[in-house]
């Protein structure tokens, strides 16, 4: 394990999946990032990855090296950061993954905080799915749901988002009002896979009869559109329905529905500079978006 630059190439290929992203984010030619994993692979007498026609997953061998690499890559570069003189300056790449919904207020405030900080370079990644931070697949989380459990995780209360149910003008103008003793006249827009574990979703699916869902989405974005399409009452989040003059309110929101938002990061990198100013930016940054802190 003497060839730092061979680690960091099976580290971005790794990270991003493909040859190509590697070669593009290292600065060198694709036969020099096959070559790198070839000569480690031998060096090691372990395959690192499964090739595909889509590019390269790694194996079980290839997700050790990530984790420990991803770690060791940004602590090289802490360390160049104090060498220099610069130990708290905000530079290199910060990955960021939230749900969906978060986009609209994470956006802004990412901006904000890279004109701040221009030598950054920020990745956000909506997905539901829950990214390893022990294997440098991000190094900010923001989750909802209950509290995240991973060992070696630090986990922080970020805030509480507490949805509105909805209906577009042209809907109640067809339908009437949200009478909850006549639920079943009314139509409904659902969601499908993880979503559905959302408390609001749970909520859902416990009150209204399930020959009254008119539609279901994998996401909720989608849901908002279809909702704003006049398909049914739905699920908004709070900020979503004050930028809309055509949503109303159907009924006034429950406590129950509330989902608890968290910000989770792995310990060992959560004191570095880059995390740790990301963290209270975005703690002085929630202050402002007409949510229930934590």
């Amino acid at each position: 394990m003497d060839n730092w630059d061979e680690i960091r190439t099976a580290y971005q290929v790794a990270r991003l999946g493909t040859v190509s992203g590697a070669a593009e984010v290292l600065g060198v030619h694709h036969a020099t990032v096959i070559r790198h994993i070839d000569a480690l692979e031998s060096r090691l007498g372990a395959k690192l990855f499964q090739r595909h026609a889509r590019g390269y997953t790694a194996t079980e061998a290839g997700q050790d090296l990530l984790k420990i690499a991803a770690q060791t890559d940004d602590q090289f570069a802490q360390l160049a950061s104090r060498i220099r003189g610069r130990g708290d300056e905000v530079t290199g790449e910060l990955i960021v993954t939230s749900v969906d919904d978060l986009a609209v207020l994470l956006v802004p405030a990412i901006a904000q905080f890279m004109a701040q900080h221009p030598e950054l370079r920020v990745q956000l990644i909506s997905d539901h799915r829950l990214f390893r931070l022990e294997y440098g697949e991000a190094h900010v989380a923001i989750r909802a749901g209950t509290l995240p459990e991973q060992p070696d995780n630090v986990v922080q209360p970020f805030f509480s988002q507490l949805p509105r149910l909805v209906a577009s003008r042209a809907y109640l103008a067809a339908h009437g009002p949200l009478d909850l003793a006549k639920i079943a006249t009314h139509r409904f827009v659902g969601v499908t896979g993880d979503n559905i574990r959302a408390p609001f979703y749970r909520w859902l699916s416990e009150v209204v009869p399930a020959s009254a869902i008119a539609l279901k989405v994998s996401s909720t974005r989608a849901a908002r559109t279809a909702v704003c399409a006049g398909v049914g009452i739905g699920f908004v989040p709070g900020w979503d329905l004050a930028e809309d003059d055509d949503l109303v309110e159907v009924m006034a929101p429950l406590d129950e529905w509330a989902a608890p938002i968290w910000l989770v990061t792995h310990m060992d990198l959560h004191r570095t500079a880059k995390v740790q100013s990301f963290l209270r930016f975005l703690k002085s940054q929630v202050k402002h978006w007409g949510v229930n802190q934590a």
